[in-house]
C-alpha cells in the first residue's frame, strides 16, 4: 500500500529500524537538557496555538487544565522527532563506514554509554 502512494520504493528492514530507534534512543538519554528543552518549547507553542482556537475567556479557563495536560503529553511524543532525523544520520553513518553488521552494536553501546552518563548526571544534580 506504500508503494502504491510513493513514486518511488522505499526499503526499510528490520535492522535498519532497529538502528535508528537505538541511535534515537540513546540520542535522547545521552541529550537530555536539549530534550527537555525541545518538549517545553512544544508545550508552551501548543499552549499557545491552542489558545487562539477560543473565542470565550470563561471556556478557556474551565478546560484549562485538561488541556495543558493533554499538550504536555503531546509535546513529550512529538519531543522525539528531531532524535528521530539525527538517529536516521548516525545509523547511516555507521553503516557507511563501519559497515552494516556493526549498525546495531554500535547503537547498543551508544545507549550503554549513554544511559550511564544520564545516570550519572542525575545522580550529580541531587547530591547538590
Amino acid at each position: 500500500m506504500l508503494t502504491e502512494m510513493l513514486p518511488f520504493r522505499l526499503n526499510l528492514d528490520g535492522t535498519t529500524l532497529t538502528g535508528i530507534s537505538l541511535w534515537s534512543l540513546a540520542l535522547y538519554l545521552g541529550f537530555s537538557p536539549v530534550s527537555e528543552w525541545v518538549m517545553h518549547q512544544l508545550n508552551r507553542w501548543f499552549n499557545f496555538a491552542e489558545r487562539s482556537l477560543y473565542t470565550s475567556e470563561a471556556e478557556f479557563e474551565r478546560t484549562r487544565k485538561a488541556r495543558e495536560s493533554q499538550n504536555a503529553f503531546y509535546a513529550s511524543l512529538f519531543s522525539i522527532v528531531p532524535f528521530l532525523v539525527v538517529g536516521i544520520f548516525c545509523n547511516w553513518g555507521v553503516e557507511v563506514s563501519l559497515g552494516r553488521s556493526w549498525a546495531i552494536s554500535t547503537a547498543i553501546l551508544a545507549c550503554m554509554g549513554c544511559g550511564v552518563y544520564e545516570l550519572g548526571r542525575r545522580d550529580g544534580q541531587s547530591s547538590e
